[in-house]
């Protein structure tokens, strides 16, 4: 009887196909594990859906008292008035990230642009138009209006900037800033009336005047517009009551989470630039620094052929625009884990130096001055109350920062 003997290279590949084998099922146990992970939750819906309820919240807002534009009333005991108002408030509260934002950007532009609207005799108020117009961005509408201030060709033209296919003055923030003035001053010798001057800069004069005289009414608050513009006086003093009143709306803000002013200096050109880039590296600086200080620099080149004198912005040299501990990364210690900043510390680096605490329900003056780290004393004090006032929910309690 012959005993049959395998040849050892058949042995060795049976061997690799029963290893391949084994494998691929291990590879494709692992992949039906992954794919019942990944479509499986032991949190159930219904427990998920009590976490959320209990865990999320929207608030409502409350309408200012007496809201006023430039000293004028708002009468929002009208009701559509009142819903008009209440409608800009919601969109800015709760559009979180625009209105950070908007924050953030009027810490470096406002300085600049209040003492221009103070010069020329114009209400403070007149500041927040460039941020509602652009949130302070140099955007171009579809209308062609640009700049900070949004002006059209002819209107810039008009009031005195210069455009050109290598400057364009609207986006020159303190010249396009002098601009909208003359158009405010010029609104105002007509209608004696900043809210329909406010009106008047998104319609045009032009358009204010037949809608009053169509309308037979002089009150801005009594006509009926298109959207944009009815909405548009609304929504100026709704992002001014945010930014003015910013915990009344929930927003949490310090002084070193705002963008800084830059630190700049000028210096004056009369001459034609070849090459901005040259010109930059020159003044030790980039090309990019220089477009970005000066957005009114529409070309790489300034021909200049009028030997007009320019006046150009550069960094200080050195100049530090954040701390340099603004973005070190502390290290995660069990002590400062998923930790929240508390009301003391908040008054102590906030962005406003007073604010108006919201009296909500089963609140005492005590509570709230605990919470503030102040007395019920000061607190009857900065409020007008007598010492033995009862305060309700949804009173506004006036607190000041006396330790800033």
């Amino acid at each position: 009887m012959k005993t049959h003997i395998q040849h050892p290279g058949k042995l060795l590949l049976r061997f690799k196909k029963h290893i391949l084998s084994f494998c691929g099922l291990i590879v494709l146990l692992i992949i039906i594990k992954l794919f019942n992970f990944s479509v499986s939750d032991p949190i159930s819906d219904k427990a998920y859906k009590n976490y959320f309820n209990s865990n999320y919240k929207i608030f409502g807002i409350t309408i200012p008292k007496t809201p006023e534009f430039c000293g004028e009333p708002v009468p929002v005991s009208d009701y559509a008035i009142r819903e008009s108002l209440e409608k800009e408030l919601l969109v800015n509260t709760y559009w979180q990230s625009q209105t950070l934002l908007f924050f953030k950007r009027c810490n470096r532009w406002f300085p600049v642009i209040q003492p221009i609207l103070r010069r020329n005799h114009i209400p403070d108020d007149f500041k927040y138009i460039a941020l509602i117009e652009s949130g302070f961005t140099n955007v171009v509408s579809p209308a062609g209006a640009t700049g900070f201030w949004q002006l059209v060709e002819p209107t810039a033209r008009n009031y005195g900037l210069e455009i050109t296919d290598e400057v364009d003055e609207r986006y020159n923030v303190e010249k396009s800033t002098e601009a909208a003035c003359r158009f405010f001053k010029e609104a105002y010798e007509k209608y004696h009336n900043w809210t329909l001057v406010a009106a008047s800069y998104n319609l045009g004069m032009g358009g204010i005047d037949k809608q009053l005289e169509k309308q037979r009414t002089s009150n801005y608050y009594d006509l009926f517009l298109n959207d944009e513009t009815s909405r548009y006086v609304f929504r100026i003093l709704a992002v001014k009551d945010i930014l003015t009143r910013p915990k009344t709306y929930g927003f949490e803000l310090r002084q070193k989470d705002l963008y800084p002013a830059l630190p700049t200096f000028s210096i004056r050109v009369d001459s034609a630039i070849t090459d901005l880039a040259d010109f930059a590296i020159k003044q030790g600086t980039t090309y990019k620094t220089l477009k970005l200080l000066n957005p009114w620099l529409r070309k790489s080149v300034l021909t200049n052929t009028d030997k007009k004198t320019y006046s150009f912005l550069l960094l200080k040299k050195g100049a530090k625009i954040y701390a340099e501990d603004e973005t070190t990364v502390e290290p995660n210690t069990a002590k400062d884990t998923s930790r929240f900043v508390t009301p003391s510390e908040i008054t102590l680096d906030s962005l406003n130096r007073n604010f108006t605490h919201l009296v909500k329900e089963h609140e005492s003056l005590s509570d709230i001055a605990r919470m503030y780290g102040t007395t019920e004393v000061l607190l009857c004090k900065w409020n007008h109350l007598d010492a033995k006032a009862e305060i309700t929910p949804g009173q506004e309690l006036i607190i000041l920062r006396t330790n800033q």
